[in-house]
């Protein structure tokens, strides 16, 4: 009794999975809300504060 698995896996094999209609749907979704939840992590960051970044302060001017 042998154990045979088949071909080893390769990229081209998986990308061809991947792209078969019951599989490509869960794909699909899967990339829109992975690139939804990096940008609602992105735009949850603040951003740094530098001691270069402030303006420099406003005088009034003299006359």
């Amino acid at each position: 009794m042998s154990n045979d698995a088949g071909p080893p896996r390769t990229f081209k094999g998986l990308l061809r999975w991947a792209t078969t209609p019951p599989q490509a749907w869960g794909v699909y979704l899967l990339a829109v809300l992975l690139v939804w939840l990096l940008s609602f992590y992105a735009g949850t960051l603040k951003p740094k504060k530098t001691p270069d970044a402030n303006p420099p302060t406003l005088t009034a001017p003299k006359g």
